[in-house]
């Protein structure tokens, strides 16, 4: 990836959206990319798409405040967009294709069925329709105390 392209970050509550906004910090951090981290409202199809959500977007903003937290403790400052859609994965492809993202990536949360994996409808239509590359970080892919600095190859 060359310098000054863009990395798409979906985010979640989910603690795996939080590790591919440290991913794609690194990532950007050796290329000179740009982060944007995007929270996406999924609205009832009983809704207008536009609806006031307030307590969503409450809690979409503290998502987004806390991936700016994990970025800055990277040493990376990010953008955050906070969107509406009726399905997060379409939403997200959107916005890479949109912005020419080079890269699209996503957390991906633990399975509740011991020793399966399942991916969620929004993991898999990203990876089906992206113009970007795709990365999928799973949960408890990074140690906990983990930093930028200590990861660098030499």
């Amino acid at each position: 990836m060359a310098a000054n392209h863009t990395i798409i970050v979906g985010v979640s509550a989910s603690p795996a959206s939080l590790e591919a906004v440290t991913v794609a910090c690194r990532a950007a951090k050796a290329t000179r990319s740009r982060v944007l981290v995007i929270h996406v409202i999924e609205v009832k199809r009983s809704l207008a798409v536009n609806a006031e959500l307030d307590a969503e977007a409450r809690k979409g903003e503290q998502i987004l405040r806390r991936a700016e937290e994990v970025a800055a403790q990277a040493g990376v400052t990010v953008e955050a967009e906070l969107l509406q859609a009726r399905q997060a994965g379409e939403a997200l492809v959107e916005e890479a294709r949109n912005r020419h993202a080079d890269a699209l990536a996503i957390g991906l949360g633990t399975s509740p069925v011991l020793g399966h994996f399942r991916m969620g409808k929004t993991a898999a239509y990203v990876l089906q329709y992206s113009p970007s590359s795709v990365w999928l970080i799973r949960a408890g892919s990074l140690p906990a105390h983990t930093h930028v600095e200590e990861t660098a190859g030499p």
